[in-house]
């Protein structure tokens, strides 16, 4: 079972990372696993980077038999930033709260309303479930680092260009 690295062969796949189309001819990575409903295997798709920041592994091992037309450094960094902090990989974007009923998963108080908050994934035979939040202030007691802007950033592509930077301030001051 060997992942891959190809051009989408149609616009109709979607990144099992962020779950945005991946465009027709667009460089894609295939994580092929077990088929967990019969024989043979099963491809994951992604977009390179979210499978860097996601499935760390994966790329890693598919980037050793890599050809040419793949950035190898730049996925190679970020793969390597995201095994370095087991926690990384369960980054999934950050949002403004709409209410203050969830509580943060790592100091358990309530995510008052209108507040950033840092939202988890956890992979779990082939796919990634909902895990929760985190205030954007519990964020080194979490992951075990404070440099996660690169993480959230790439997974908050619904935020406008305002909220983006207002995103960047708070995961800066706090």
């Amino acid at each position: 079972m060997a992942h891959t690295f190809e051009p989408a062969a149609s616009g109709r796949s979607r990144c099992r990372g962020c779950n945005q189309p991946l465009p027709k001819g667009e460089l894609r990575f295939g994580e092929r696993l077990p088929n967990p409903f019969g024989e043979g295997e099963v491809t994951h798709w992604f977009h390179p980077a979210c499978a860097a920041y996601k499935r760390p592994d994966a790329i890693l091992e598919a980037l050793a038999a890599a050809g040419a037309g793949v950035d190898r450094e730049a996925l190679e960094a970020r793969a390597r930033a995201s095994l370095a902090r087991e926690r990384l990989s369960r980054i999934d974007g950050a949002e403004r709260s709409p209410s203050s009923q969830a509580r943060c998963r790592e100091c358990h108080q309530p995510i008052e309303k209108g507040g950033w908050r840092i939202r988890l994934v956890f992979y779990q035979e082939g796919a990634f479930s909902p895990g929760g939040y985190i205030h954007v202030a519990c964020r080194e007691a979490y992951f075990g680092t404070r440099d996660v802007a690169d993480h959230v950033l790439h997974f908050s592509r619904a935020l406008d260009d305002g909220e983006r930077a207002a995103l960047q301030l708070a995961l800066t001051t706090s």
